[in-house]
């Protein structure tokens, strides 16, 4: 009986400063990081999550965007803050497998983030500068193979989702083409739109906007039929090019170590914030889809398998920093 005390109040004293610390939370503002400028797909995500969320938590989600580094910069700030819950990370492949496959020096492993929920999911959006004259996913490989390396494409960074995503695509279709990258989807598709750039595969929020106006041409969705989200535009079955087809995520993270009762507390938030109606009608807007994980555990063990995928893309596309 005196061991079972022992051990107890063993237990007590080693789990106590935690539990405290999960009845309190949230007790202050927490900081959402976004690793990109402000106007590109993540900050929009996390501006059309922030309001719900907040509400959900009981305390004001302020937004924070760190651009650099195809997101590392932001990631590594949040794997190195401390593991409370009030430091979380708005992740995409790019922080999570992209950037560890490709820079193994960086200043954080994905391990040292701890999964929260996936958010949301979506294509991307191939588009044109209307003055390149390129009306479609045939005639942009068509002129990639008889210009190869010619044409420029922008992208939100080195091992972005857009990055890989044309990095995959000149890998299916056989064609040369320049990458050159921005601090964020914002800044890539102005270029495009000013004709210092050509062509972007962009996320929806950053693209759609610009074609709605007519000051982008959009060829296609990297799904394989169409999607409901982005109905104008073709699937690439459609587009003549079926072996193509990526999406992307966006998911929450804290940093490693903080207690499961706030991660907990903080995946429970996510979900009530994701239901509501407005939070979808906003997303949908702007071509993204709300996809919540079943638990944190369940959206650990869909980035074990996600990883494999993004890992050997950029293995077999040859991605290199640049």
């Amino acid at each position: 009986m005196h061991k079972r005390k022992l051990l107890w109040a063993t237990l007590a004293l080693a789990l106590g400063p935690q539990l405290a610390l999960a009845q309190a939370y949230p007790a202050k503002p927490v900081k959402l990081v976004v690793g990109f400028a402000p106007g590109g797909a993540a900050d929009y995500v996390a501006r059309a999550i922030g309001d719900s969320l907040s509400r959900a938590l009981g305390q004001p989600v302020v937004i924070e965007n760190r651009a650099g580094a195809g997101s590392s910069i932001a990631a590594e700030q949040v794997a190195k803050a401390t593991p409370d819950g009030y430091t979380v990370l708005i992740g995409s492949p790019a922080a999570i497998s992209v950037n560890p496959a490709l820079n193994p020096k960086l200043g954080y492993k994905p391990a040292d983030l701890q999964a929260v929920s996936k958010v949301t999911s979506s294509p991307l959006v191939i588009a044109a500068n209307p003055a390149v004259g390129i009306n479609s996913v045939q005639e942009l490989i068509a002129r990639a193979k008889k210009e190869p390396g010619r044409l420029n494409y922008a992208t939100s960074g080195n091992g972005s989702a857009p990055h890989l995503g044309a990095a995959l695509f000149s890998q299916v279709a056989d064609v040369k083409m320049q990458h050159i990258p921005f601090r964020g989807g914002a800044p890539a598709i102005q270029s495009v739109v000013a004709g210092d750039t050509q062509l972007t595969f962009g996320t929806p929020p950053s693209v759609l906007p610009m074609i709605q106006a007519g000051r982008l041409k959009g060829l296609g969705v990297s799904t394989r039929e169409r999607s409901p989200l982005v109905p104008d535009l073709p699937g690439m079955a459609e587009a003549g090019l079926p072996d193509y087809v990526i999406e992307f995520w966006y998911g929450l993270f804290v940093p490693a170590g903080t207690p499961a009762p706030v991660v907990k507390k903080l995946y429970d938030a996510t979900q009530e914030a994701m239901k509501q109606p407005g939070v979808k009608a906003a997303l949908a807007r702007e071509g993204t889809d709300v996809s919540v994980s079943r638990s944190p555990e369940d959206f650990a063990a869909f980035l074990a398998q996600d990883e494999k995928f993004w890992v050997k893309l950029v293995k077999d596309a040859e991605v290199k920093i640049e």
